[in-house]
C-alpha cells in the first residue's frame, strides 16, 4: 500500500476558518479535533486495505466487539510542528512506527509497515494543514491508534483489525509552562510487572495507572510515579512519561529499559542530545532511595520528566504518604539546555544533524 492507494473523502461541513483560530489559539490539549482522519482495515485474507482519509467522525462499534471486551488495542502519539516558513514537519515518525510494530507484536495484533504508518501521517496532515497552529510551544498532536473491531467474543486474536489517525491541536502539556510539577509515590499500585506490557504502548497501562494519578491528584500533586511490581524498590516511571535525574558532576541517569518500562521516543532523544552537550548519560536502576539520598546530599540536583506531549518537565516535589522532598523550586540548567535544545530542533529553529525531521507539508 502507498500513499496513492489512499482514498481522500473531503469533509463537506470542515469548521470554517474564524472557529478553527479561536481554537487554535488557546487550544488546551485533546479537547478539540482536526475535520478528518484516517482509517485503513485489515483482515487475514485481504491485509491492510480500504485507506480512506475521510470526514472526523464516531466509529459504528457493534456491542460484541473484542477490544470493548479484551482490550486488544495499542496507540502512538506524535507531533506536527509548523516552521517559520510555513511548512509542517513531524519528529522521527519511523521510531514511532517501529515501537508500534512492537507494541503490536505484543498485543497479538498485525503488523502495520512502517511506510503505511507514515503515509497515513502524511495523508492525514496534506488534507488539515491548516489545523496545525504556529507560535509558542503549540502543535497537531497526532495520535495513530488500532484496535480489534472482529465482532467475536471469543479469546483469541482478533481476524478484523482497524488503524486510524485522529489529530488534535495542543498547546504546552502543563498549562503553568516550564514550572517544576509535583510527584506522588505510589506505594499501593504498581503500572506494569515483568512479563506484561509495560513496554506496549496499550491503553491497559495508562488505565491501570489512572486510580494511582486519582490517589496524587487527591495528594495535592500533578503526577504519580511508580516503582519497579517485584521489589517496589526500583523507580521505573511517571503514569505517561519517562524520567531522568541530574547529578552535581553534571551526569544523567534514567531507569535501564526492562521489559515494564515504555521506550519512550523523547527519552531516547534526549540520551542523544545531552551526550553531545557533555553529559555522561547512563540506563541504569534508580531506587527511591537513592532518589532521596541524593537530593538530600545534593548529589541528584535535577530531576525532569519526558515525552512526547510534555516534551522535558521539572519536578519539584516528590510526596509520600507522612514525607515530602523538594527537588527544585525552577527548572534547572542541564533541564532547560537539553528542553531548548530539542524545542529547537523540532521547530525548525536549529540545524537538524540527526535527521530526526520529517517533512510532511507541502
Amino acid at each position: 500500500m502507498t500513499s496513492s492507494h489512499i482514498v481522500i473523502e473531503p469533509s463537506a461541513s470542515p469548521l470554517d476558518d474564524e472557529r478553527r483560530a479561536q481554537i487554535l489559539a488557546d487550544p488546551g490539549f485533546g479537547r478539540h479535533f482536526s475535520d478528518h482522519m484516517v482509517v485503513i482495515e485489515w483482515t487475514p485474507d485481504e491485509d491492510w486495505h480500504g485507506a480512506t482519509v475521510k470526514p472526523y467522525g464516531p466509529f459504528s462499534v457493534d456491542p460484541a466487539s473484542s477490544v470493548l471486551h479484551y482490550a486488544q488495542e495499542i496507540f502512538e502519539g506524535l507531533k506536527a510542528y509548523r516552521h517559520g516558513d510555513g511548512s509542517v514537519w513531524t519528529f522521527r515518525p519511523d521510531a514511532n512506527a517501529h515501537r508500534f510494530q512492537r507494541s503490536a507484536a505484543r498485543m497479538a495484533l498485525p503488523s502495520l509497515p512502517v511506510e503505511v504508518f507514515i503515509e497515513a501521517i502524511e495523508a492525514l496532515v496534506s488534507v488539515d494543514h491548516a489545523w496545525v497552529p504556529s507560535g509558542g510551544e503549540r502543535s497537531l498532536y497526532l495520535r495513530p491508534f488500532m484496535f480489534a473491531s472482529e465482532v467475536f467474543l471469543g479469546v483469541r486474536p482478533a481476524k478484523h483489525v482497524t488503524f486510524a489517525v485522529i489529530a488534535s491541536p495542543a498547546g504546552p502539556y502543563f498549562a503553568g509552562g516550564v514550572t517544576p510539577v509535583s510527584i506522588w509515590l505510589s506505594e499501593d499500585f504498581t503500572r506494569a510487572a515483568p512479563g506484561g506490557t509495560g513496554a506496549a504502548k496499550c491503553g491497559g497501562n495508562y488505565a491501570a495507572s489512572l486510580v494511582a494519578q486519582a490517589e496524587a491528584i487527591d495528594n495535592g500533586c500533578d503526577q504519580v510515579v511508580f516503582l519497579d511490581a517485584r521489589n517496589q524498590r526500583d523507580v521505573e516511571e511517571l503514569g505517561g512519561m519517562n524520567i531522568f535525574f541530574v547529578y552535581a558532576d553534571g551526569s544523567l541517569a534514567t531507569p535501564q529499559l526492562n521489559g515494564s518500562i515504555l521506550e519512550g521516543v523523547t527519552r531516547s532523544s534526549v540520551l542523544e542530545l545531552a551526550t553531545e552537550f557533555g553529559h555522561k548519560t547512563d540506563e541504569r536502576s534508580v531506587t527511591i532511595d537513592d532518589w532521596r539520598d541524593g537530593v538530600a546530599t545534593g548529589d541528584i540536583v535535577e530531576v525532569f520528566a519526558c515525552g512526547t506531549a510534555a516534551v522535558l518537565t521539572p519536578v519539584g516535589t516528590l510526596k509520600w504518604r507522612g514525607g515530602e522532598l523538594s527537588c527544585g523550586e525552577e527548572a534547572g540548567p542541564v533541564t532547560l539546555q537539553i528542553r531548548e535544545r530539542l524545542l529547537d530542533v523540532q521547530y525548525g529553529r536549529v540545524g537538524d544533524p540527526h535527521g530526526w525531521m520529517h517533512r510532511l507539508w507541502p
